[in-house]
């Protein structure tokens, strides 16, 4: 057996955690581990088009699979282009592995051709940012970098020169044992001793739930069921609690709707369960607060809290359950929910008055089209800005489906190279890219890789050629629109250039039959969806306060609009609701 090179071990320990991709492009650097992927029949080479889409495709398979992801680009400018899906992986808590191939290792320091330093460039995005300097060395840091991203949820990058990576490896390297894993965390004893005092001793408590909440569905209903609690959630919440919830009240934050806002301030006592909500204008300061989180760094960061509990949600709900009081009382709750499907009543009409007419399209009326004929299983990767609030308004989880977008970090052209990611972790799955125009446009060279892969990716493009949430901002800044046009091609002319499905929609009449041909055909197919470029510019009331920004008062008014199938599960959680 011929003897191993630092690559082939480098690749063997990635296999060995579950690595099953590495998404990136070739370069000089990167030889030696290409090489080693290719002769490895455990783990693929997927070749992108630019480094910044590997990245987000492998935050995105992580976010799918809850396991270890790569992705790896080549020396100086390659590994600098992962930066923004790596800042995007990292505050998205996914499990990503970087490789940063770098220059030879006797010319660090010295300026050579295309230097740059890795390990100091990716400190900020990640947990762990550590070089290797020598075969002996190898095993030991990988090792760690991935007990770094898996262990504490986020980005580890291992930065590798290339003629390192090509020498031998040392003779009976260790086989560790890999942390593959996360255990479950459960709170003190003094913690939930204070926690159940608090929610015995308040009247009227509200739950606000974000993506820590993920796979503790059951024991919030119970919990809330039993202590007579209105549960709201941050949009990062709303895939894993909003769905068979007879207890929500909506989201709060600057795409919010309903009476999440109006639960979390007219309570006695508020518990954040699993959310790092950044908007603390929209969290009360005149109330108790008592956040649960598996990340102590989050605990307090956002708001003054009268108690701070280290733990899983999960794991901490199931000891509350069984220790609070039932409460009987049911007012608050039973107000809440009349004021949540009110609030939806009132402006589930005001942007999609005979939307079936209306062109251009409006494009509440593309995502509730969409949301109807979408999988119940599907992937949803939503482009940050409008298609942001489409997602959040239209898209209605039900414990299957899954919607991924950079909702923390932010960035521009996340959908198309996130739908890669998640595609590649099941090619049957229907996985739907809703990207707005500047977002496609911006890594639009990726689109070629789901043409290279046959990836059945389908790209529902809603194209108001414009930068459409900048305008907003602008708007309530008081500013007039500037530098936001997009002067844009017939994209789907593009795609079927490319050799995908691609079909043009101008009118709302051809719109469901559009979809519904797309997501029949195998391949990757693009639906290019001509939308009202003026859709939420002019709200149905404007007030002063619009012009002073993104302040409380204007991003409700703003953002006000049609809730999809949400108004009929508010409706029918009042049901068993006395009238006022």
């Amino acid at each position: 057996m011929a003897k191993q090179n630092v690559a082939e071990q480098f690749v063997d320990i990635l296999t060995r955690a579950g690595v099953k991709r590495l998404y990136g492009v070739v370069g000089d650097s990167l030889n030696p581990v290409v090489d080693a992927v290719r002769r490895n029949s455990a783990i693929d080479w997927i070749h992108v088009r630019h480094e910044e889409t590997a990245a987000f495709a492998a935050s995105a398979e992580a976010q799918i699979t809850g396991g270890l992801a790569a992705c790896a680009g080549s020396c100086g400018p390659g590994n600098l282009h992962l930066i923004n899906g790596l800042y995007d992986a990292h505050r998205s808590m996914a499990p990503v592995l970087a490789l940063a191939s770098h220059i030879p290792s006797s010319e660090i320091g010295l300026g050579f051709f295309q230097e740059t330093h890795p390990d100091r460039l990716f400190a900020e995005c990640s947990h762990y940012s550590e070089m290797i300097s020598s075969p002996e060395q190898m095993p030991r840091l990988l090792q760690t970098a991935i007990q770094n991203a898996v262990g504490r949820s986020g980005v580890s990058v291992v930065t590798l020169p290339g003629d390192i990576a090509d020498r031998p490896a040392p003779e009976k390297a260790a086989e560790t044992a890999l942390v593959t894993s996360r255990p479950t965390v459960r709170p003190g004893d003094a913690e939930i001793d204070r926690l159940v005092e608090m929610i015995d001793s308040a009247g009227k408590v509200t739950l606000f739930c974000g993506s820590g909440t993920a796979g503790a569905h059951a024991e919030v209903m119970e919990f809330a069921g039993k202590i007579k609690s209105p549960v709201g959630h941050a949009l990062r919440g709303k895939e894993w609690i909003q769905y068979d919830n007879p207890f929500d009240v909506g989201m709060s934050g600057l795409l919010g709707y309903g009476a999440a806002y109006e639960a979390t301030h007219e309570c006695d006592l508020l518990i954040l369960l699993g959310t790092d909500f950044p908007y603390n204008a929209f969290l009360p300061d005149d109330v108790q607060i008592a956040q649960v989180d598996v990340r102590p760094e989050h605990l307090g960061r956002r708001s003054k809290l009268d108690l701070a509990v280290w733990g899983d949600v999960r794991e901490t709900l199931r000891c509350l359950i069984p220790r609070v009081k039932e409460k009987k009382n049911r007012r608050f709750l039973d107000r809440m929910l009349k004021k949540h499907a009110d609030a939806l009543e009132g402006v589930v009409k005001a942007y999609t008055r005979k939307v079936e007419k209306h062109t251009p399209i409006h494009p509440e009326y593309v995502a509730s089209v969409l949301d109807e004929v979408a999988s119940d299983d599907a992937v949803f990767t939503v482009d940050t800005g409008m298609c942001n609030v489409w997602a959040a308004r239209y898209i209605s989880p039900n414990g299957r489906r899954r919607v991924i977008g950079s909702f923390s970090h932010g960035s521009m052209a996340n959908a198309l190279p996130m739908a890669i990611g998640a595609q590649f972790t099941d090619r049957k799955r229907q996985v739907v890219s809703m990207s707005g125009d500047g977002g496609f446009s911006m890594l639009m060279g990726d689109f070629l890789t789901l043409v290279q892969y046959d990836l059945p990716v389908k790209v529902v493009l809603f194209n108001n050629s414009s930068l459409g949430m900048v305008e907003l901002e602008m708007l309530v800044a008081g500013l007039p629109s500037y530098g936001t046009a997009n002067k844009n091609p017939d994209f789907a002319a593009v795609a079927r250039a490319c050799g995908a499905y691609g079909v043009r929609v101008e009118k709302p009449k051809d719109l469901p039959g559009a979809l519904k041909d797309a997501f029949k055909h195998k391949g990757p197919a693009l639906v290019d969806v001509v939308t009202d470029p003026n859709a939420l510019s002019i709200p149905p009331k404007i007030k002063a306060e619009m012009v002073t920004g993104f302040a409380l008062s204007a991003s409700k008014i703003v953002l006000d609009g049609g809730v999809g199938r949400m108004l009929q599960m508010a409706r029918s959680n009042l049901r068993n609701v006395p009238r006022f």
